[in-house]
C-alpha cells in the first residue's frame, strides 16, 4: 500500500525526529511511504488525481487544506478526514460543534464591530482570535475599554473568546485513537518547538479529550486546556499535532495509521446533535 504524508516546511528546516521514525516503521511493515509539501510543488488542480492509496495530512497551510480538498473530492482516503480538518482549522465551526458535544469551552463571539463588545469586556476579559489561526499567531487580548479600542479584526473574521486565567503553563493534550497523554509547558510564541513534561491524564481531561475527537471526527489529534479553578476548558483543537514529549509516540502513530489504511479503523465526522452525544457517552 502507498501512503503520502503532507508535511509542513519546518523552521528549522530539519525533520521531524517522531516522523522519520513512523515511516521508518510503516516501510518495514510493508508501506511505500512518500511525502512532500505543497509550497514547494507544481500542481494544476484540475489534473489532481489521487495515486495513494492513503493520504496523511501533516500540515495546517491553506495550501495544503486546499489540495487535501481537491484529493477528498477525487475520491481519495485522507487521514485525518478532510472535512474533520477543514472544520478543525476553522475557529468558528470548531467552538460551535464542540459546544454542541457538550465540551468544556470559553463562552464565544463573532462580530466586526469591537464596539459591540464594551459592556462585555467590562465583565470579562477577552481573548481574539484569527478563525483559521494556528500556534498563537495573531492573538490579542482586551482587559478593558482602552484596550479593547486598540485590537485590530483586519479583514479576516476573528473569535473572540471569554479570557481564562490558568496556572502559567499550558496543558497540552495528545491523542492516538483511544490514547490520550499530556504534557506540561509555559505558553510563548515559540513553545511549539519545545516538548513538555510528561503529566498524568486526568479522568476528567482524559474524557474531555474523546468528546473533542468524536465531536470533529479525529483520531489522531491535539487539543489545548486550561486548567481554571472552575474546570478545565479546551482552547484549541488542531488535527495532527507534533506529539513532542510524548514517551513512545512513533509505534502508536504508526500503528494507528496502519490500521486506518489497512480499514480496521474508520472515522467520520457527526452530522447531528444526537450523534455528537452518542459518540461521547
Amino acid at each position: 500500500m502507498r501512503i503520502f504524508f503532507m508535511l509542513v516546511r519546518r523552521v528549522p528546516d530539519v525533520p521531524s525526529p517522531i516522523l522519520v521514525e513512523v515511516f521508518d516503521i510503516l516501510r518495514s511493515r510493508g508501506f511505500d511511504v512518500q511525502s512532500g509539501i505543497a509550497e514547494d510543488m507544481l500542481a494544476q488542480p484540475d489534473r489532481l488525481v489521487a495515486r495513494h492509496d492513503l493520504y496523511v495530512l501533516k500540515s495546517h497551510t491553506e495550501l495544503s487544506l486546499s489540495l487535501a480538498g481537491v484529493l477528498h473530492a477525487q475520491g481519495a482516503r485522507l487521514l485525518n478526514p478532510y472535512p474533520s480538518c477543514s472544520t478543525t482549522q476553522n475557529k468558528i465551526l470548531t467552538a460551535q460543534r464542540l459546544q454542541a458535544a457538550g465540551v468544556s469551552v470559553p463562552r464565544s463571539w463573532v462580530t466586526g464591530d469591537t464596539g459591540l463588545l464594551c459592556e462585555l469586556v467590562e465583565e470579562t476579559p477577552l481573548i481574539f482570535k484569527p478563525y483559521l489561526g494556528h500556534r498563537g499567531a495573531g492573538i490579542q487580548i482586551a482587559r478593558n475599554r482602552d484596550e479593547l479600542a486598540r485590537v485590530g479584526l483586519g479583514d479576516t473574521p476573528v473569535l473572540a473568546q471569554e479570557y481564562i486565567a490558568g496556572r502559567g503553563e499550558d496543558l497540552k493534550v495528545y491523542v492516538v485513537g483511544d490514547e490520550v497523554f499530556a504534557v506540561r509547558k509555559p505558553f510563548s510564541q515559540s513553545s511549539f518547538t519545545r516538548p513538555g513534561r510528561p503529566c498524568a491524564v486526568t479522568p476528567e481531561v482524559a474524557e474531555l479529550a474523546r468528546r473533542c475527537g468524536a465531536a470533529l471526527g479525529l483520531g489522531l489529534y491535539g487539543l489545548d486546556v486550561i486548567e481554571s479553578p472552575r474546570r478545565p476548558f479546551v482552547v484549541d483543537v488542531n488535527y495532527f499535532p507534533g506529539y513532542k514529549g510524548v514517551p513512545g509516540a512513533a509505534p502508536l502513530i504508526a500503528g494507528y495509521i496502519e490500521s486506518y489504511a489497512e480499514g480496521t479503523r474508520r472515522l467520520s465526522l457527526p452530522g447531528t446533535l444526537l450523534e455528537i452525544e452518542s459518540a461521547g457517552t
